[in-house]
């Protein structure tokens, strides 16, 4: 892991991957077969692609009974606990419809109204990620969705993981397909004889379901195009070296790409943390990905103060923040750009991967500049309401309508002085 001394200009953006040409090719020609050809495309791609034959794409209610016992009591509460708490965090960003009148009588306010339909992808196959369940459907309960619809690819079996399949039940997601990749986001954009349509997509995929996210956008909304996962932490001579080097390597270990970076104002933790990192790399079962991770990714950036070091956290703009320091709250007011921010030695990174409440889709590759984890909000949208009286109206009218014609716009004005005049 590369020490070096704070310069101004530091950066965690990489280029998004936007795939190869062939990728992209492939994908536009999933997407146009399933538009075409609806479930018999659905089928088509899930045997090719992960091997199963299904006789139904629809996992039934005996389906997600049966897989829910494949798993531990034990393992099965600790997902109900973790809803509760996210659950819980998410009611509180809960926004409610409001109106103000003046002394006129015109009534000015926003409609909040949620989505009808949500398609939430959850990664497949060989791998199993509950978190990713809650995390995506439990702000859109709160938010109000009622359809909420969960697609995620089926082991060789036809089967999906017993713990997806135990947050989704957990979350109360009742309509669950067994597709995935390009077409499932296909599915959800466009609908087929089995799926029907919905108006946003959510949660994280590989470079086919990324590359399908961008192509649908438009039709429906997405929630982002997720780069890889970054860490950074502002740490002084009070942080532990083990313990940073531990939470370094919990983010370097989901891909290769990912970029772990430690901002310090002290040389002595900065030598630790390097010692610490290629120690517990050793014996990591993901060591090469990590690894290599560290390798091209990995920094720890020595500076001369902590106003220096927050300075260059904020040049960072990192989706994960970690500040081990004496006076973590204080120094968690001079930030401006982080999407999660975990304060003290207790709050390791993992503890709001699965657990603690908050929701861990986060903005990733600089763009917590201006973006927000996911929320309640992005399963909501507001209308404007306007009720002018006629009060309000006689006296504005004249200044409406002079605005419309500084536009260029005289069908507007006129519109004003047809009630103008009759008024």
């Amino acid at each position: 892991m590369k020490i070096e001394y704070y310069t101004e200009g530091l950066s965690l953006k990489r280029s998004v991957d936007s795939g190869t040409r062939e990728q992209r090719d492939t994908v536009r020609n999933i997407i146009s077969d399933v538009v075409s050809n609806g479930d018999r495309a659905l089928f088509t791609y899930t045997e090719r692609f992960d091997g199963a034959e299904l006789d139904s794409l629809k996992v039934t209610a005996e389906e997600l009974e049966e897989g829910v016992r494949t798993i531990d009591p034990q393992s099965y509460k600790i997902i109900e606990e973790a809803a509760k708490n996210i659950w819980s965090f998410h009611e509180k960003q809960k926004r409610n419809s409001w109106m103000t009148t003046d002394e006129t009588g015109t009534m000015l306010g926003q409609k909040i109204t949620p989505l009808d339909a949500v398609g939430v992808y959850v990664p497949g196959g060989t791998a199993a990620y509950p978190s990713s369940v809650l995390m995506n459907v439990l702000p859109a309960r709160v938010a109000g969705v009622e359809r909420i619809v969960m697609v995620s690819p089926p082991g060789k079996d036809g089967k999906l993981s017993g713990a997806v399949l135990a947050a989704a039940r957990i979350a109360g997601v009742t309509e669950i397909y067994k597709v995935g990749g390009a077409q499932a986001i296909a599915a959800l954009a466009y609908g087929t004889e089995t799926i029907k349509r919905v108006d946003k997509i959510t949660g994280p995929g590989n470079i086919y379901v990324a590359l399908a996210k961008r192509e649908v956008f438009g039709d429906v909304a997405i929630d982002m195009i997720a780069g890889p996962s970054e860490i950074a932490i502002l740490a002084d001579e009070t942080a532990n070296p083990a313990e940073a080097a531990a939470d370094l390597l919990s983010q370097a270990e989901h891909d290769a790409r990912a970029c772990a970076v430690l901002v310090t104002t002290s040389e002595k933790l900065a030598a630790g943390v390097k010692t610490e990192v290629d120690k517990q790399l050793s014996v990591l079962p993901r060591k090469e990905i990590a690894g290599k991770s560290i390798e091209e990714f990995g920094r720890i950036i020595v500076c001369k103060s902590m106003g220096e070091a927050i300075a260059a956290i904020n040049e960072l703009a990192p989706e994960h923040l970690e500040i081990l320091t004496a006076n973590p709250i204080e120094d968690m007011a001079k930030i401006r750009h982080a999407g999660a921010i975990f304060l003290g030695r207790y709050s390791s990174e993992p503890v709001g991967d699965y657990y603690a409440g908050p929701n861990h889709v986060l903005p990733t590759n600089g763009t917590a500049r201006f973006s927000s984890p996911l929320n309640v909000d992005d399963f909501q949208k507001k209308s404007s309401i306007i009720m002018y009286s006629e009060q309000a109206f006689t006296d504005n009218a004249e200044k409406i309508a002079a605005f419309a014609r500084m536009e260029g716009l005289e069908a507007h004005a006129r519109a004003i002085e047809s009630r103008k005049n009759q008024s």
